[in-house]
């Protein structure tokens, strides 16, 4: 008998000595070489970006922008995923035995004036869920104060018009901004209202005394970002949380046709009290900022914020814990829960 063929090898397996896929190969190399570029800019991007905003100012002028821009583009994009987790950066959080003032819009009392810019013709409209610091002069709220749940206990409903408010002297009409170039700019929120509080409340966040002249870059950019961080993400991880937003006044010359103050500076602090203590964020973010800026180099510490708003914004908390958390300058936004990670990376086009 004629003994059987020998099983020919499986289709699709090279033969050793085969000739080898040039363009695979290629592919393969340049996925690597891309992954390895990748890293390699995102960790020295991290190291660049994680510099005082004035030294990455001073790199800008000094190295060519071919080198600047993708440190900046990559490091701090992989910043805002490792801060987020926790992984870099600090906060500044204190201890503190007192309970929190839960329910409370404000945490530590409303802000007082201590001089100039801050205006002095403030008239406080208590809307129940949220505080207007309003302004007659500036025809704008110098702040605003609002608190938000954990818990969304509502849908946010459609969007209401906007309008005049009767109870604010000098308010303008819901039309006072059109072709200014300005958008008007939500002081307490009407997302994280609406969610919590309901549609009544959400409504009350449309009246022209709580809103202000923004830039859309910094209306819809990194004005919006820390919004939704506070509504979305901070709330589930660390409970109630306290805000007060508002501005620097701007110079007369630069008002709108209607009489409006136009700011020159936009400002947020946010406070909360979890199981490791109270942690405070001092924002401060110029007008003109731009659409893709990054809220991390906008920290201050709640000292220098007071200074430049000419408020004193922790009034009420005892001096030997208000000095050394207004002091502490934090080095990252605050952390949100593992889970969350891609909800942060979500509010960017990563």
């Amino acid at each position: 008998m004629k003994k059987s063929a020998k099983p020919t090898a499986k289709r699709g397996k090279r033969k050793k000595g085969g000739k080898v896929n040039p363009f695979r190969m290629f592919m393969r190399r340049f996925a690597l070489m891309t992954a390895v570029a990748y890293l390699l800019l995102s960790v020295v991007g991290g190291w660049y970006v994680s510099h005082s905003w004035q030294w990455i100012s001073d790199k800008r002028d000094d190295w060519p922008r071919l080198v600047t821009g993708p440190l900046e583009y990559f490091g701090n994009r992989a910043v805002m995923v490792t801060d987020g987790l926790g992984f870099t950066g600090q906060d500044a959080v204190y201890d503190l035995d007192e309970p929190a003032p839960s329910g409370s819009v404000f945490f530590a009392g409303p802000p007082v004036r201590i001089g100039a810019p801050a205006v002095s013709d403030v008239q406080m409209i208590d809307r129940g869920e949220f505080v207007v610091g309003w302004s007659p002069s500036l025809r704008h709220p110098l702040w605003v104060a609002y608190h938000v749940p954990a818990e969304k206990a509502y849908e946010a409903g459609k969007r209401p018009q906007f309008r005049a408010d009767p109870s604010a002297s000098a308010s303008p009409s819901a039309s006072a901004y059109k072709g200014s170039g300005y958008d008007r700019g939500h002081m307490a929120p009407n997302y994280a209202i609406a969610t919590r509080f309901g549609t009544e409340a959400q409504n009350n966040t449309f009246y022209m005394s709580n809103i202000s002249p923004q830039r859309p870059g910094l209306n819809r950019g990194p004005w919006r970002e820390i919004e939704h961080r506070i509504a979305d993400l901070w709330t589930a991880k660390y409970g109630e949380i306290w805000v007060i937003v508002g501005c620097v006044p701007g110079d007369p010359e630069d008002r709108l046709p209607s009489g409006i103050d136009v700011p020159k500076a936009y400002w947020q602090l946010i406070v909360s009290k979890a199981e490791d203590g109270v942690r405070a964020l001092a924002l401060y973010m110029p007008k003109d900022i731009p659409f893709s800026a990054f809220p991390v180099h906008n920290i201050v510490t709640v000292d220098e914020l007071e200074r430049r708003t000419g408020l004193d914004l922790l009034a009420d908390l005892p001096n030997f814990f208000e000095k050394p958390i207004e002091a502490h300058l934090p080095t990252r936004l605050w952390p949100v829960r593992f889970v969350d990670i891609f909800k942060l990376i979500g509010l960017r086009f990563f």
